[in-house]
Protein backbone atom coordinates (compact mmCIF):
# COMPACT_ATOMS: atom_id res chain seq x y z
CA UNK A 1 0.00 0.00 0.00
CA UNK A 2 1.27 3.86 -0.71
CA UNK A 3 3.88 4.92 2.20
CA UNK A 4 2.77 8.26 2.19
CA UNK A 5 -0.94 9.35 1.50
CA UNK A 6 -1.52 13.72 1.96
CA UNK A 7 -4.39 14.55 3.62
CA UNK A 8 -7.10 14.64 1.13
CA UNK A 9 -8.59 17.84 0.26
CA UNK A 10 -11.09 18.28 -2.22
CA UNK A 11 -9.07 19.36 -5.19
CA UNK A 12 -6.69 16.55 -6.03
CA UNK A 13 -3.39 16.68 -8.56
CA UNK A 14 -3.16 13.83 -10.59
CA UNK A 15 -1.46 11.91 -13.15
CA UNK A 16 -2.26 9.75 -15.52
CA UNK A 17 0.18 7.70 -16.54
CA UNK A 18 0.31 5.65 -19.92
CA UNK A 19 -2.37 6.23 -22.53
CA UNK A 20 -4.30 3.73 -24.85
CA UNK A 21 -6.45 5.13 -27.49
CA UNK A 22 -6.55 8.47 -25.49
CA UNK A 23 -8.47 7.04 -23.05
CA UNK A 24 -6.44 8.76 -20.11
CA UNK A 25 -6.01 12.01 -22.17
CA UNK A 26 -9.79 11.86 -22.29
CA UNK A 27 -10.38 11.13 -18.35
CA UNK A 28 -8.26 14.13 -17.62
CA UNK A 29 -10.66 16.52 -19.50
CA UNK A 30 -13.21 15.51 -17.31
CA UNK A 31 -11.71 15.48 -14.19
CA UNK A 32 -10.32 19.22 -15.10
CA UNK A 33 -14.03 20.18 -15.45
CA UNK A 34 -14.59 18.75 -12.11
CA UNK A 35 -11.72 21.17 -10.81
CA UNK A 36 -9.01 18.46 -10.43
CA UNK A 37 -4.68 19.38 -11.10
CA UNK A 38 -4.45 16.97 -13.76
CA UNK A 39 -1.43 16.08 -15.78
CA UNK A 40 -1.04 13.04 -18.72
CA UNK A 41 2.16 11.36 -19.06
CA UNK A 42 2.44 8.63 -22.24
CA UNK A 43 3.87 8.09 -25.74
CA UNK A 44 0.45 9.41 -27.24
CA UNK A 45 -0.19 5.63 -27.97
CA UNK A 46 2.76 6.11 -30.68
CA UNK A 47 1.44 6.91 -33.91
CA UNK A 48 -1.90 7.54 -32.87
CA UNK A 49 -0.02 10.36 -31.65
CA UNK A 50 -2.38 11.13 -28.56
CA UNK A 51 -2.07 14.61 -26.51
CA UNK A 52 -0.15 14.62 -23.64
CA UNK A 53 1.38 17.55 -20.80
CA UNK A 54 4.57 14.45 -20.23
CA UNK A 55 5.97 13.34 -23.27
CA UNK A 56 7.35 9.14 -22.66
CA UNK A 57 8.01 8.24 -26.22
CA UNK A 58 10.54 5.58 -26.82
CA UNK A 59 13.32 7.33 -28.96
CA UNK A 60 13.39 4.06 -30.96
CA UNK A 61 12.93 0.13 -30.48
CA UNK A 62 16.54 -0.62 -30.06
CA UNK A 63 18.22 -1.15 -26.45
CA UNK A 64 19.67 2.82 -26.74
CA UNK A 65 16.29 3.67 -27.54
CA UNK A 66 15.15 2.07 -23.92
CA UNK A 67 18.31 3.57 -22.16
CA UNK A 68 17.45 7.19 -23.12
CA UNK A 69 14.05 6.73 -21.76
CA UNK A 70 14.96 5.26 -18.86
CA UNK A 71 17.94 8.18 -17.80
CA UNK A 72 15.12 10.63 -18.97
CA UNK A 73 12.89 8.84 -16.53
CA UNK A 74 15.43 8.58 -13.74
CA UNK A 75 16.80 12.28 -14.36
CA UNK A 76 15.03 14.98 -15.43
CA UNK A 77 11.64 13.44 -15.92
CA UNK A 78 11.60 12.12 -12.14
CA UNK A 79 10.81 14.94 -10.03
CA UNK A 80 7.51 16.01 -12.80
CA UNK A 81 6.53 12.04 -11.49
CA UNK A 82 5.82 13.23 -7.60
CA UNK A 83 4.14 14.51 -5.58
CA UNK A 84 0.71 13.24 -6.76
CA UNK A 85 -2.28 12.56 -4.31
CA UNK A 86 -3.42 10.12 -6.75
CA UNK A 87 -1.25 8.45 -9.55
CA UNK A 88 -2.99 6.03 -12.04
CA UNK A 89 -1.12 3.57 -14.72
CA UNK A 90 -2.77 2.46 -17.59
CA UNK A 91 -1.13 -1.32 -17.65
CA UNK A 92 1.63 -2.66 -14.98
CA UNK A 93 3.84 -2.05 -18.14
CA UNK A 94 3.27 1.70 -17.98
CA UNK A 95 6.25 2.79 -20.23
CA UNK A 96 8.36 0.73 -23.26
CA UNK A 97 11.01 -0.60 -21.26
CA UNK A 98 11.32 -3.82 -19.53
CA UNK A 99 9.64 -5.53 -16.81
CA UNK A 100 12.42 -4.95 -14.22
CA UNK A 101 12.65 -1.41 -15.21
CA UNK A 102 8.62 -0.62 -14.89
CA UNK A 103 8.92 -2.23 -11.19
CA UNK A 104 11.81 -0.12 -10.35
CA UNK A 105 8.87 2.80 -11.94
CA UNK A 106 6.12 1.71 -9.88
CA UNK A 107 7.95 1.00 -6.66
CA UNK A 108 9.04 4.57 -7.00
CA UNK A 109 5.79 6.05 -7.65
CA UNK A 110 4.48 4.51 -4.85
CA UNK A 111 7.18 6.08 -2.66
CA UNK A 112 7.10 9.56 -3.73
CA UNK A 113 2.81 10.07 -4.17
CA UNK A 114 -0.15 9.14 -2.29
CA UNK A 115 -2.82 6.76 -3.84
CA UNK A 116 -1.45 4.54 -6.95
CA UNK A 117 -4.36 2.63 -8.98
CA UNK A 118 -4.64 0.94 -12.26
CA UNK A 119 -6.48 1.79 -14.55
CA UNK A 120 -7.62 -1.50 -16.54
CA UNK A 121 -7.87 -0.44 -20.54
CA UNK A 122 -5.42 -2.96 -21.67
CA UNK A 123 -3.75 -6.52 -21.95
CA UNK A 124 -1.91 -7.69 -19.48
CA UNK A 125 -0.51 -11.22 -18.34
CA UNK A 126 -3.75 -11.87 -15.69
CA UNK A 127 -5.83 -10.80 -19.10
CA UNK A 128 -4.11 -13.37 -21.37
CA UNK A 129 -4.34 -15.87 -18.43
CA UNK A 130 -7.91 -15.32 -18.39
CA UNK A 131 -8.73 -15.21 -22.59
CA UNK A 132 -6.43 -18.56 -22.35
CA UNK A 133 -8.33 -20.55 -19.67
CA UNK A 134 -11.03 -22.66 -20.93
CA UNK A 135 -12.84 -22.22 -17.69
CA UNK A 136 -12.14 -18.08 -18.01
CA UNK A 137 -14.66 -15.72 -17.81
CA UNK A 138 -14.61 -14.88 -21.65
CA UNK A 139 -15.31 -18.04 -23.93
CA UNK A 140 -14.52 -15.76 -27.01
CA UNK A 141 -12.02 -13.37 -27.24
CA UNK A 142 -9.34 -12.71 -29.85
CA UNK A 143 -7.40 -15.80 -28.21
CA UNK A 144 -9.90 -18.36 -27.74
CA UNK A 145 -13.25 -18.88 -29.51
CA UNK A 146 -15.51 -21.30 -27.19
CA UNK A 147 -11.86 -23.59 -26.08
CA UNK A 148 -10.35 -23.47 -29.64
CA UNK A 149 -7.34 -21.13 -30.80
CA UNK A 150 -8.91 -17.98 -32.12
CA UNK A 151 -6.82 -16.33 -35.70
CA UNK A 152 -4.78 -14.25 -33.41
CA UNK A 153 -3.39 -17.16 -31.69
CA UNK A 154 -2.96 -19.50 -34.46
CA UNK A 155 -0.95 -17.08 -36.37
CA UNK A 156 1.70 -17.34 -33.79
CA UNK A 157 1.33 -18.75 -30.95
CA UNK A 158 4.95 -17.39 -29.26
CA UNK A 159 3.05 -14.38 -28.28
CA UNK A 160 1.25 -16.34 -25.67
CA UNK A 161 4.95 -17.09 -24.07
CA UNK A 162 5.56 -13.35 -24.31
CA UNK A 163 2.95 -12.86 -22.12
CA UNK A 164 3.39 -15.03 -19.72
CA UNK A 165 6.79 -14.70 -19.45
CA UNK A 166 8.11 -15.36 -15.92
CA UNK A 167 9.56 -11.48 -15.31
CA UNK A 168 6.29 -10.19 -16.86
CA UNK A 169 3.67 -12.08 -14.38
CA UNK A 170 6.25 -10.73 -11.34
CA UNK A 171 5.99 -7.10 -12.19
CA UNK A 172 1.92 -7.85 -12.96
CA UNK A 173 1.86 -9.77 -9.44
CA UNK A 174 3.56 -6.97 -7.80
CA UNK A 175 1.27 -3.88 -9.64
CA UNK A 176 -1.48 -5.97 -8.63
CA UNK A 177 -0.73 -6.87 -4.94
CA UNK A 178 0.41 -3.07 -3.94
CA UNK A 179 -1.85 -0.97 -6.00
CA UNK A 180 -4.34 1.09 -4.09
CA UNK A 181 -7.48 -0.38 -5.91
CA UNK A 182 -8.69 -0.63 -9.95
CA UNK A 183 -10.43 1.72 -12.04
CA UNK A 184 -12.04 -0.89 -15.30
CA UNK A 185 -12.60 0.71 -18.43
CA UNK A 186 -14.82 -2.43 -20.24
CA UNK A 187 -16.93 -5.36 -19.60
CA UNK A 188 -14.07 -7.33 -20.32
CA UNK A 189 -11.42 -6.02 -17.98
CA UNK A 190 -14.10 -5.90 -15.20
CA UNK A 191 -14.61 -9.24 -15.23
CA UNK A 192 -10.84 -10.52 -15.54
CA UNK A 193 -9.82 -7.61 -12.45
CA UNK A 194 -12.53 -9.68 -10.25
CA UNK A 195 -10.31 -12.39 -10.66
CA UNK A 196 -7.64 -10.60 -8.85
CA UNK A 197 -9.30 -8.00 -6.94
CA UNK A 198 -11.98 -7.87 -4.26
CA UNK A 199 -15.21 -5.78 -4.68
CA UNK A 200 -13.91 -3.15 -2.09
CA UNK A 201 -10.68 -2.44 -4.91
CA UNK A 202 -12.05 -1.87 -8.08
CA UNK A 203 -14.47 -0.25 -10.00
CA UNK A 204 -16.44 -0.22 -13.38
CA UNK A 205 -16.22 3.58 -14.70
CA UNK A 206 -16.74 2.77 -18.04
CA UNK A 207 -14.76 4.20 -21.28
CA UNK A 208 -14.69 7.85 -21.10
CA UNK A 209 -15.80 9.48 -24.19
CA UNK A 210 -16.09 13.68 -24.62
CA UNK A 211 -19.34 13.89 -26.24
CA UNK A 212 -20.34 17.31 -25.68
CA UNK A 213 -17.58 18.50 -27.58
CA UNK A 214 -18.58 15.99 -30.77
CA UNK A 215 -20.87 17.48 -32.62
CA UNK A 216 -23.38 15.12 -34.20
CA UNK A 217 -23.12 14.61 -37.96
CA UNK A 218 -26.12 11.49 -37.77
CA UNK A 219 -27.25 9.34 -40.79
CA UNK A 220 -28.90 10.18 -43.87
CA UNK A 221 -32.54 8.67 -43.41
CA UNK A 222 -32.27 6.79 -46.86
CA UNK A 223 -28.46 6.78 -47.77
CA UNK A 224 -28.20 6.16 -51.32
CA UNK A 225 -25.29 4.09 -50.42
CA UNK A 226 -24.07 2.54 -47.82
CA UNK A 227 -20.38 3.78 -46.60
CA UNK A 228 -18.59 1.31 -45.06
CA UNK A 229 -15.75 2.74 -43.01
CA UNK A 230 -13.10 0.72 -41.58
CA UNK A 231 -10.17 2.08 -39.80
CA UNK A 232 -7.11 -0.29 -39.03
CA UNK A 233 -3.82 -0.46 -37.40
CA UNK A 234 -1.48 -2.26 -39.47
CA UNK A 235 0.31 -4.77 -36.89
CA UNK A 236 -2.96 -5.56 -35.54
CA UNK A 237 -5.73 -6.84 -38.01
CA UNK A 238 -5.91 -10.37 -36.81
CA UNK A 239 -6.32 -9.35 -33.44
CA UNK A 240 -9.28 -7.25 -33.88
CA UNK A 241 -10.64 -9.32 -37.00
CA UNK A 242 -10.43 -6.23 -38.83
CA UNK A 243 -9.05 -8.57 -41.60
CA UNK A 244 -12.65 -10.82 -41.21
CA UNK A 245 -14.44 -7.63 -41.47
CA UNK A 246 -13.23 -5.99 -44.52
CA UNK A 247 -13.61 -9.31 -46.68
CA UNK A 248 -16.98 -9.28 -45.46
CA UNK A 249 -17.64 -5.95 -46.46
CA UNK A 250 -16.01 -6.38 -49.49
CA UNK A 251 -18.16 -9.22 -50.68
CA UNK A 252 -21.37 -6.89 -50.03
CA UNK A 253 -20.04 -4.01 -51.69
CA UNK A 254 -19.24 -6.66 -54.66
CA UNK A 255 -22.77 -7.71 -54.48
CA UNK A 256 -24.45 -4.39 -53.95
CA UNK A 257 -22.11 -1.55 -55.78
CA UNK A 258 -24.71 0.45 -56.63
CA UNK A 259 -25.84 0.46 -52.81
CA UNK A 260 -22.72 0.01 -50.77
CA UNK A 261 -18.84 1.14 -50.39
CA UNK A 262 -16.30 0.32 -48.22
CA UNK A 263 -13.31 3.03 -47.11
CA UNK A 264 -10.27 1.85 -45.48
CA UNK A 265 -8.09 4.04 -43.57
CA UNK A 266 -4.91 2.87 -41.52
CA UNK A 267 -2.75 4.03 -38.88
CA UNK A 268 -3.74 7.66 -38.71
CA UNK A 269 -3.23 9.70 -35.99
CA UNK A 270 -5.83 10.38 -33.80
CA UNK A 271 -7.50 13.72 -35.00
CA UNK A 272 -7.19 12.98 -38.40
CA UNK A 273 -8.76 10.05 -38.02
CA UNK A 274 -11.78 11.44 -36.05
CA UNK A 275 -12.60 13.79 -39.40
CA UNK A 276 -12.23 10.40 -41.84
CA UNK A 277 -15.01 8.77 -39.40
CA UNK A 278 -17.52 11.27 -39.67
CA UNK A 279 -18.22 10.52 -43.58
CA UNK A 280 -19.22 6.85 -42.31
CA UNK A 281 -22.19 5.40 -41.74
CA UNK A 282 -21.26 2.21 -40.89
CA UNK A 283 -18.35 1.63 -39.14
CA UNK A 284 -16.87 -1.74 -38.69
CA UNK A 285 -15.11 -1.83 -35.10
CA UNK A 286 -13.93 -5.14 -34.02
CA UNK A 287 -15.44 -8.89 -33.76
CA UNK A 288 -13.88 -10.24 -30.81
CA UNK A 289 -14.96 -8.27 -27.95
CA UNK A 290 -18.48 -8.32 -25.78
CA UNK A 291 -18.42 -4.60 -26.00
CA UNK A 292 -18.03 -1.29 -28.10
CA UNK A 293 -14.60 0.65 -27.23
CA UNK A 294 -12.88 3.61 -28.28
CA UNK A 295 -13.73 3.60 -32.20
CA UNK A 296 -17.13 2.17 -31.86
CA UNK A 297 -18.23 4.74 -29.04
CA UNK A 298 -16.69 7.62 -30.93
CA UNK A 299 -18.86 6.50 -33.91
CA UNK A 300 -21.71 6.17 -31.95
CA UNK A 301 -20.77 10.15 -30.30
CA UNK A 302 -21.16 11.29 -33.59
CA UNK A 303 -24.70 9.19 -34.25
CA UNK A 304 -22.98 7.13 -36.70
CA UNK A 305 -23.51 3.12 -36.69
CA UNK A 306 -21.13 0.41 -35.01
CA UNK A 307 -20.67 -2.78 -36.25
CA UNK A 308 -18.74 -4.28 -33.10
CA UNK A 309 -19.62 -6.21 -29.74
CA UNK A 310 -22.35 -5.65 -28.03
CA UNK A 311 -23.25 -8.78 -26.43
CA UNK A 312 -26.23 -9.19 -24.00
CA UNK A 313 -23.87 -9.82 -21.21
CA UNK A 314 -22.67 -6.24 -21.54
CA UNK A 315 -26.10 -4.90 -21.18
CA UNK A 316 -27.00 -6.32 -19.17
CA UNK A 317 -23.86 -5.47 -16.93
CA UNK A 318 -24.87 -1.87 -17.39
CA UNK A 319 -28.42 -2.13 -16.98
CA UNK A 320 -29.42 -1.26 -20.38
CA UNK A 321 -32.23 -2.82 -21.08
CA UNK A 322 -34.04 -0.96 -23.75
CA UNK A 323 -31.67 0.99 -25.77
CA UNK A 324 -28.65 -1.78 -27.55
CA UNK A 325 -28.21 -0.01 -30.50
CA UNK A 326 -24.59 -1.82 -31.54
CA UNK A 327 -24.99 -4.18 -34.69
CA UNK A 328 -23.48 -7.26 -32.93
CA UNK A 329 -20.41 -8.54 -35.01
CA UNK A 330 -20.01 -12.48 -34.92
CA UNK A 331 -16.44 -14.15 -35.80
CA UNK A 332 -17.95 -15.61 -38.33
CA UNK A 333 -17.57 -15.04 -42.03
CA UNK A 334 -20.78 -15.94 -43.31
CA UNK A 335 -22.63 -14.54 -40.40
CA UNK A 336 -20.66 -11.18 -40.70
CA UNK A 337 -21.56 -10.75 -44.57
CA UNK A 338 -25.35 -11.51 -43.56
CA UNK A 339 -25.05 -8.87 -41.14
CA UNK A 340 -23.65 -6.50 -43.28
CA UNK A 341 -25.43 -7.26 -46.26
CA UNK A 342 -28.82 -6.68 -44.30
CA UNK A 343 -28.03 -3.68 -42.87
CA UNK A 344 -27.30 -2.48 -46.44
CA UNK A 345 -31.06 -3.75 -47.49
CA UNK A 346 -32.44 -2.62 -44.22
CA UNK A 347 -30.70 0.88 -44.83
CA UNK A 348 -33.57 3.08 -43.58
CA UNK A 349 -33.29 1.98 -39.75
CA UNK A 350 -29.94 3.11 -39.98
CA UNK A 351 -30.79 6.92 -39.33
CA UNK A 352 -32.60 5.67 -36.09
CA UNK A 353 -29.38 3.72 -34.94
CA UNK A 354 -27.57 6.21 -35.14
CA UNK A 355 -29.78 8.69 -33.16
CA UNK A 356 -30.28 5.55 -30.53
CA UNK A 357 -26.18 5.34 -30.50
CA UNK A 358 -25.61 9.11 -29.62
CA UNK A 359 -28.34 8.88 -26.62
CA UNK A 360 -26.33 5.47 -25.67
CA UNK A 361 -22.67 7.06 -24.99
CA UNK A 362 -24.23 10.37 -23.59
CA UNK A 363 -25.64 7.77 -21.04
CA UNK A 364 -23.26 5.49 -20.46
CA UNK A 365 -19.86 7.03 -21.38
CA UNK A 366 -19.88 10.58 -21.04
CA UNK A 367 -16.86 11.91 -19.92
CA UNK A 368 -17.76 14.11 -16.72
CA UNK A 369 -19.90 10.93 -15.58
CA UNK A 370 -16.85 8.95 -15.79
CA UNK A 371 -14.60 11.09 -14.39
CA UNK A 372 -16.89 12.09 -11.41
CA UNK A 373 -16.47 7.70 -10.68
CA UNK A 374 -13.43 7.57 -10.41
CA UNK A 375 -12.77 10.18 -8.07
CA UNK A 376 -15.28 8.95 -6.00
CA UNK A 377 -13.86 5.38 -6.18
CA UNK A 378 -10.50 7.00 -5.88
CA UNK A 379 -11.78 9.32 -2.70
CA UNK A 380 -13.08 6.31 -1.42
CA UNK A 381 -9.98 4.18 -1.43
CA UNK A 382 -7.55 6.92 0.03
CA UNK A 383 -10.30 7.50 2.98
CA UNK A 384 -10.33 3.89 3.80
CA UNK A 385 -6.61 3.96 3.87
CA UNK A 386 -6.36 6.56 6.31
CA UNK A 387 -9.53 5.13 8.71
Amino acid sequence: MPRMLRNFVAVMKILLMGDYSNCHRTLATGLRRLGHDVTVASNGSRWMDTARDIDLSRPSDSKLGGLRLWMRLRGRLRNRLEGYDVVSINNPVMVEQRPERCMALFDSLIKSNGAVFLTCMGSDTNFIKACIDPAGPLPVNEWMINGDPAPLYRSDPAKVDQWLNPSLTRLTDHVYNNIAGATTILYEYERVAALHLPPEKRAYISLPIDVKAMEPVYIPDMPQKVRFFLGRHQGRLVEKGTDLLEHAARAVVERHPDAAELVIVENRPYNEYLELQKSAHVVLDQIYSYTPATNALLAMAYGLTAVSGGEPEFYDFIGERDNRPVINAQPDYEALVNTLEHTVLDRRTLAARGRASREFVEKHNDVDMVARRAVDFWTSRINTDRS
